[in-house]
């Protein structure tokens, strides 16, 4: 009965779009977040508006009317009329600060849920190096394999996964299937570690015994995800002791260059000797557990597997390993009757500023506030004065609160959580750590390695208290005594570092009505911020927001407790909680944050090679046995590379995949922006043959990113943007790939994708 008014209606809806595009070929989009909830009917009405549409004949002059056509087919209709497709150059802008009211900016769910964002970086780091591991060893058929845990990271992946926006018990499925799929890879690690390592085995006929390794899975990964704690027994039992059994520690390196860097072990002895594989004695170094650590261990175990953990870890054992790229190298420890390694003692302060830090780089703090008060670097010269402290903002409850999506604080300024920290300080030829303890509910050590030049911040905050009614979003300020003029960088994807300046949009006059969210990015790698001397950057271990709200200040939210939700679908408060019998607290996050200081243009260097190792950590996998025994039937430390070749320090190995069929997926890239730094933004060369030194590449096909189609049947559509140039600068870009020389090119920020036939 409706037909003409409604045929009439769309077409007057029609020719006003079209009077705003730039083509007479539309795209007309239906459907909206809540709508369209019963398909079939919905469905068969557009159906039947397509067909009257097309039969009146006025909107579709050159072909009928495509409700259901793919993108590509509209492109081509558009580039087929204009031969040059135009874009304004409003649309090559950031929208991540997307707001649908002026108090409703979308910049909440850049942290919200941390441990599941926490749990899901930690896994994908975990999963690159497990698909490693699967084509060096040769995939076994029929056994456990990574497809899970890539099914699961996939998934994972969905706008309201680990955006941290989905209802609590949908995330919890979320978790369950990392969980499993995390148990199928480290199945695949362990017995592709012992293949790999084991002297007597064939790599394409591995036989693989019962009990091969174990891994160690930090306390911090398992907090608040259903995957069950780790109950290997790191020390020899006085069994395994008494027949002279040592700790084996396998500590495989997934990065392509070589690599040294700290292992840390929990362990319940300090009478502990560690030797690396030629039989010297490693430098070692023991720190007390701290309490904290030990009461959110046994709480969440209780919580989750409903034991009680009858034994506690005493210390933590720090040694520093080296590992070739692609490979492994093994380490002993063995119980001892004598004195292990150097145990950390409290340091009693003797004066008004107390300087930790081992090697070239120091941090001051002051005895009678604990605040941190400088950090200088003997090597470079630098010399920052610096503070850092927490805070947090009180959740706007009312017109517009707070919750899983909408970062809403109520306009008042953060609360200083204390302006008086107790202070604790270990020492060590390792590392030297400051403890600190904020409040009852935020609790921070302080890091300072003898060689690195940075700062580690390892935090554990939680449980946020709500007994005053109120919500609260929690961040640390970092304030340097730098003059920013309201320019900071974000990392795009972990890749490009993009300019933001405060209160700022490029596209049109900005009214400012959110100040403090309206500033907000997402940070996966980090952000910085520079004057015309220091550069002061900071990297994250998992995806967050963060700002620089005044000159000179970088802050970055670590976690959020709501108790009203922001009406955006939800449809309940962001109160993450965590049960053990009767008694129930806020989700405590454990996290960590690396700090910087360098020389203008010189923080890119340490920024792209420590984002590398933060993401890929070595990967440790335990067992015991006779060190004797052990070397005589293992290779303990070997590279799956030519043992003189490493990727250039500009070049990051993204993806080594074996394919149905045993094909290999390679993606490489190159980490540096063009202009970013002087010697390392420039086109570079990794050689295949060197890459692959135990095998022989028979093919190999460059692909789409996507390695579905081949590179050579991809015909980019012209674009011009409008305002631009016509001569724009034409982005440094590898060749094509000579199939007997198999030399990869790669330009700045360039990914290259192959399908090697070995």
């Amino acid at each position: 009965m409706n037909v003409k008014k409604r045929v009439n209606d769309f077409i007057d809806a029609a020719l006003t779009q079209a009077n705003v595009t730039r083509t007479n070929h539309i795209m007309w989009t239906m459907g909206d977040d809540f709508q369209y909830q019963y398909a079939e009917s919905w469905f068969k009405q557009m159906d039947k508006l397509i067909h009257h549409v097309n039969r009146d004949g006025r909107v579709n002059d050159y072909t009928p009317l495509r409700l259901y056509t793919p993108m590509q087919n509209f492109l081509q209709m558009c580039l087929g009329r204009s031969k040059l497709m135009t874009i304004s150059h409003a649309l090559c802008a950031c929208v991540c600060r997307y707001a649908d009211g002026e108090d409703a900016y979308w910049t909440g769910y850049f942290t919200s849920r941390p441990a599941l964002k926490g749990y899901i970086r930690s896994l994908s780091g975990y999963y690159m190096a497990a698909r490693q591991l699967e084509y060096l060893a040769g995939r076994q058929t029929g056994g456990p394999n990574t497809y899970s845990l890539g099914d699961a990271l996939g998934i994972a992946q969905h706008h309201d996964a680990v955006t941290g926006t989905a209802k609590q018990h949908t995330t919890n499925d979320y978790e369950k299937r990392l969980a499993i799929g995390a148990s199928k890879a480290e199945a695949v690690v362990n017995s592709a570690l012992w293949c790999l390592t084991s002297s007597n085995s064939s790599k394409t006929n591995c036989t693989i015994p019962e009990s091969t390794f174990s891994q160690y899975i930090p306390l911090e990964v398992v907090w608040r995800v259903r995957l069950s704690l780790t109950q290997y027994k790191l020390l020899p039992t006085n069994r395994e002791h008494s027949f002279g059994k040592s700790l084996v520690v396998v500590a495989y390196n997934p990065l392509g260059w070589n690599r040294t860097d700290i292992v840390k072990i929990p362990v319940e002895d300090a009478n502990l000797v560690v030797q690396d594989d030629k039989g010297n004695t490693v430098e070692a170094q023991f720190i007390e557990f701290d309490n904290i650590t030990s009461n959110l261990r046994s709480f969440y175990t209780e919580a989750y597997l409903g034991i009680s953990p009858t034994e506690v870890p005493k210390y933590w054992l720090l040694f520093q390993a080296s590992v070739p790229p692609l490979g492994w190298n093994t380490y002993f420890i063995t119980k001892t009757s004598g004195k292990g390694g150097y145990i950390s003692m409290v340091d009693t302060p003797q004066n008004d500023t107390i300087e930790i830090g081992p090697g070239n780089l120091k941090m001051s703090f002051s005895l009678q506030s604990g605040q941190l008060k400088r950090i200088t670097n003997s090597r470079t010269g630098i010399d920052l004065p610096v503070q850092q402290s927490y805070l947090w903002y009180r959740s706007g409850a009312y017109n517009q609160p707070s919750g899983a999506y909408i970062f809403h604080p109520d306009g008042s300024s953060p609360v200083i959580v204390s302006r008086s920290v107790p202070i604790k300080v270990v020492r060590g030829p390792l590392v030297d750590e400051v403890h600190q303890q904020f409040s009852p509910w935020i609790y921070q050590v302080t890091r300072v390695y003898k060689d690195k030049e940075h700062a580690e911040f390892e935090f554990i905050i939680g449980p946020i208290p709500t007994d005053d009614g109120d919500g609260k979003e929690v961040i640390t300020r970092i304030t340097a005594d730098m003059a920013t003029n309201k320019v900071f960088y974000t990392d795009s994807n972990g890749r490009d570092f993009l300019k933001r300046v405060r209160d700022y949009r490029e596209d049109w006059p900005l009214e400012v009505t959110q100040p403090i969210a309206g500033n907000y990015y997402p940070l996966n790698l980090g952000m910085f911020t520079t004057d015309n001397k220091t550069e002061l950057s900071v990297l994250v271990d998992r995806a967050t927001g963060g700002a620089s709200i005044n000159d000179g200040q970088m802050e970055i939210m670590f976690h959020r407790r709501m108790l009203n939700d922001d009406g955006r679908g939800v449809g309940e408060a962001l109160d993450e909680t965590v049960c053990a019998k009767t008694t129930c607290q806020g989700l405590a996050v454990r996290g960590t944050y690396y700090m910087s200081a360098d020389h203008v243009g010189s923080g890119s260097r340490w920024r792209r090679t420590t984002g590398q190792e933060i993401y890929s950590p070595l990967l440790l996998a335990f067992t015991h046995e006779k060190q004797d025994d052990w070397k005589a039937s293992h290779s303990t430390r070997s590279t799956t590379m030519d043992p003189n070749y490493t990727l250039p320090p500009n070049v990051a190995l993204i993806t080594l995949q074996e394919l149905e069929g045993g094909s290999v997926l390679l993606r490489l890239a190159h980490l540096y922006e063009a202009g970013e730094d002087i010697d390392f933004s420039t086109l570079v060369k990794v050689e295949l043959k060197k890459m692959f030194a135990a095998k022989t590449i028979k093919t190999i096909t460059e692909t789409s990113l996507s390695a579905n189609q081949d590179k050579s049947a991809i015909k980019r559509m012209p674009w011009k943007v409008e305002g631009g140039s016509a001569t724009e600068t034409t982005p440094i870009r590898g060749g094509p790939v000579d199939p007997s020389a198999l030399v990869v090119e790669l330009g700045p920020m360039e990914i290259r994708t192959f399908i090697l036939q070995i």
